[in-house]
């Protein structure tokens, strides 16, 4: 074990907390939406899933033919 005093220990613990409290990206005022906003622009990945999302949506929904047959 060490021969260092605990008040060494206690100030190199110091230290390498402010070393890590520096590599920690800055914090804003900014609402989670706000901060991911835009993350996504120009990502052919997420224009195909919006695209499939759209997709799934409009097969969910009755076709027009259908909502004839149930009002009659």
């Amino acid at each position: 074990m060490s021969t260092n005093t605990l008040e060494e220990r206690v100030a190199l613990l110091e230290q390498e907390v402010l070393q890590l409290k520096g590599r920690m990206p800055k914090t804003t005022n900014a609402s989670w939406w706000e901060q991911i906003s835009g993350v996504f622009a120009d990502t052919p990945a997420f224009d195909e899933a919006v695209a499939l999302g759209r997709q799934y949506r409009e097969a969910q929904r009755p076709a027009a033919n259908e909502d004839a047959d149930v009002s009659a």
